[in-house]
């Protein structure tokens, strides 16, 4: 990372009890796996599986640990395809399950025993499981349309200012409390007996044993934003059994070890630890932002970018929730004060539609082209609902540009600049917006995940914002991940201590704002009726 003078500071970025649940009869539970030993103290380095499951695939990492040693390998990779029934569209888990049980067995043929597994995904999503502890059906894909409209019925009922003051999420029509609305009255929600969000439905069928991992959970709309724990007013606001929702789990606790079954299929020791990590892929990423300086923000850019703070305490304000920001939990009881934007998914639906038609599609070629093309020329709000699940991505931000009085982009080259550029003031929007309602101070941004390897915009967000933007780890999930299972062993302390373990080992690059360029993002802004 090449050291450049830091700016001065631009203040505020101007520049009840759980219910007991009811369970399925199950090989054992977290408390009952939970084994505490003499072990003795752990070697040099150590060697943990991250389970990465994202929306279009699936990972197993290798990463090794030590006091100053922190590095990942690609043990197995596998597709993450969903499949349209006639009740929708739903995420394929037993083939899910199978790339996990592939990987592992991968994992353990690296070279060095596998000390712990962690597990995490994306969020908001649920499998149920009847009183025998079976699934019920495919758990729907949060994309899937069944839940049009229900989030503004749910909203309605209950009153959008009871709602957010009690869960704090940002209104999105696809978080776990409106999925839950929309499945009232069907033959599974009545046969259901427990709910798992998707790692703790991976990690039951690894371990047998049940549990909500708190970030994820954070997600669901059901978790009490104040005190943390599950709220029953709110599930049963939403009218589901609070007894479906099952006890919460740390991150960096043990879920238990392998059953006779997964240890077989991976081919590692039925001894082997699962570890609840912050099974939010999010949360995970945030552990790993190399923020060793106060005034960082971070954007962690894939498939979406998630744009915030990390802060001591939800922001439950009015304000908060009419700008649509929502407090999710992450590690050793931070909060996440962000918001979703939808993210490089704009561009890779367009790359996927070029293909089908045979154009290109390299991703270096697009962005050369992207980077010479002319600024500004047309720009797109990326969470318009239209850009959520289109068919034809490059005809719903062609229409969108038609209709808000702009000239389509002509190329390919063009379009990726509008996405680019779209994407860079929204960054810079929410950012804005993040540090006033928290009162925080923002002098440089942290951007992580596969978004970090796209130097255009990195660049195009320094530029917007105003501000450093420090690029960096891209496997930042998965460092995550490993980081909080080295924890658990011992390997590493508190936040800051992994924290400053990624900034020591992992390649970072620092992206300076263009000054001269200030004037023209401002009426670009402006063209977008944003500040």
């Amino acid at each position: 990372m090449s050291t450049h003078p830091r700016p001065p500071p631009v203040h505020g970025y101007q520049r009840s009890p759980t219910p007991t649940p009811r369970r399925p009869p199950l090989r054992r539970t977290a408390e009952e796996a939970t084994v505490t030993t003499n072990a003795p103290p752990p070697a040099a380095v150590s060697a943990f599986a991250a389970v990465d499951l994202g929306a279009t695939s699936g990972r197993v990492i290798v990463g090794r640990v030590g006091r100053e040693h922190l590095e990942l390998s690609e043990a197995h990779r596998f597709p993450n395809t969903p499949v349209r029934l006639p009740t929708g569209l739903h995420w394929n888990l037993p083939g899910l399950l199978q790339g996990v049980l592939d990987g592992l067995r991968a994992a353990g043929a690296s070279g060095s025993p596998i000390a712990s597994v962690g597990i995490d995904t994306w969020a908001v999503d649920y499998g149920l499981l009847d009183a025998d502890g079976a699934l019920l059906g495919l758990p729907f894909h949060y994309r899937d349309s069944r839940t049009a409209g229900v989030a503004e019925k749910v909203r309605d009922a209950v009153g959008a200012q009871r709602l957010y003051a009690a869960n704090g999420l940002q209104h999105l029509p696809f978080n776990t409390v409106f999925q839950l609305a929309a499945a009232q009255g069907s033959a599974q929600l009545a046969a259901a007996r427990t709910l798992l969000l998707v790692p703790d439905l991976i990690t039951y069928w690894l371990t047998g044993s049940i549990g909500a991992e708190f970030t994820n959970a954070s997600t669901t709309g059901l978790l009490d934003a104040r005190n943390g724990t599950w709220s029953a007013d709110l599930a049963a606001r939403a009218g589901l059994d609070p007894a479906l929702l099952p006890p919460l789990r740390d991150p960096g606790t043990s879920a238990g070890t392998l059953l006779p079954y997964a240890a077989a299929a991976t081919a590692l020791p039925q001894a082997t630890s699962v570890t609840a990590v912050a099974s939010h892929d999010t949360a995970s990423a945030v552990v790993a932002v190399p923020a060793t300086e106060r005034g960082a923000a971070y954007i962690s850019c894939g498939t979406w970018s998630l744009a915030g703070l990390e802060l001591d305490a939800p922001v439950l304000s009015e304000a908060s929730r009419t700008a649509n920001f929502t407090n999710e939990r992450g590690v050793d009881g931070t909060v996440r004060y962000l918001r979703n934007i939808m993210g490089l998914w704009l561009l890779e639906e367009c790359r996927r539609v070029w293909a089908a038609r045979g154009l290109p599609t390299d991703l270096e070629r697009l962005l050369d082209e992207a980077s010479r093309a002319e600024p500004f020329a047309a720009l797109v709000d990326p969470d318009a609902p239209e850009f959520l699940a289109p068919a034809d991505m490059p005809a719903a931000i062609a229409d969108h540009c038609a209709r808000t009085g702009q000239r389509p982009p002509q190329s390919p080259g063009g379009v990726v600049r509008c996405i680019m550029e779209s994407l860079a003031l929204a960054h810079r929007r929410v950012l804005r917006r993040a540090a006033m309602l928290a009162d925080r101070e923002i002098t440089h941004i942290h951007l992580v995940g596969g978004g970090s390897r796209n130097e255009l915009l990195c660049r195009l967000t320094a530029d917007a914002t105003g501000l450093p933007v420090i690029a960096g780890p891209t496997e930042a999930t998965a460092l995550g991940n490993v980081l909080v299972q080295a924890r658990a062993q011992g390997l590493v302390g508190d936040l800051a201590d992994m924290r400053s373990l990624v900034a020591r080992t992992q390649h970072l690059r620092r992206y300076e704002p263009d000054p001269g360029r200030a004037r023209a993002w401002d009426a670009a802004a402006a063209r977008l009726g944003t500040s």
